[in-house]
């Protein structure tokens, strides 16, 4: 049987609670037999991260320990370049089988942005991509990817076939917490937790991350 393979990437700077539970529900909706959370080294769309590539990705071991499907993927903070996506669906794709199905996760508006993205057009040669769309999200997509979902989108995740080459989208309440929410809570020096796994508020108090000197 053609595995079934996740991809939720970004800086989790800090790794959350958002996070978390959004990459559980979709690996468990979609069936999946693993998703892999990758941190991003040097985001060519946001800010440079607040902390090391090293603390982000200790971060994010430590909430996906004992938690399959769940894994860490540290191929993007291995590459000395911008960390693009289309570079690491063709790293994944050739260590995988060509029937195996490879899904890309990003959220709505970070689908919106596609056409700015690097060789945007060439990401569904080896993917799916799943649109995590909260019910109140704009609905409405950009023009340029209007023929793109015309093509390409499929109604129901769940009858997607192939290796990859369309779109869905996954609805999603997604909780109201942001790592920026986290960093400013942290530099003023009030509580987060709740807001992310215990295992990683100790790690950030043990090695003094997100002060306000930092």
């Amino acid at each position: 049987m053609p595995k079934k393979i996740g991809i939720f990437g970004g800086t989790f700077d800090p790794v959350h609670i958002g996070h978390l539970r959004s990459a559980l529900e979709v690996a468990e909706f979609m069936a999946l037999d693993e998703l892999r959370l990758i941190p991003s080294a040097r985001p060519p769309h946001r800010e440079a991260p607040q902390v090391s590539a090293r603390d982000r990705l200790a971060m994010v071991e430590l909430a996906v320990a004992g938690l399959p499907p769940l894994r860490v993927d540290d191929r993007e903070l291995k590459r000395d370049k911008p960390s693009y996506s289309i570079d690491t669906l063709e790293s994944l794709r050739s260590e995988l089988a060509a029937a195996d199905q490879l899904f890309l996760i990003i959220g709505w508006d970070a689908f919106c942005g596609l056409p700015s993205w690097h060789r945007w057009n060439e990401l569904l040669e080896h993917c799916h991509i799943l649109v995590l769309q909260r019910p109140d999200a704009d609905s409405e997509a950009p023009e340029t990817l209007r023929n793109l979902l015309a093509a390409r989108s499929i109604s129901d995740p769940l009858s997607l076939e192939g290796p990859g080459g369309q779109i869905s989208f996954i609805w999603q309440t997604p909780l109201a917490v942001s790592a920026t929410q986290i960093r400013t809570l942290l530099a003023s020096g009030k509580s987060v937790r709740f807001l992310l796994p215990d295992a990683v508020l100790s790690y950030i108090h043990a090695h003094g991350l997100y002060r306000a000197s930092n």
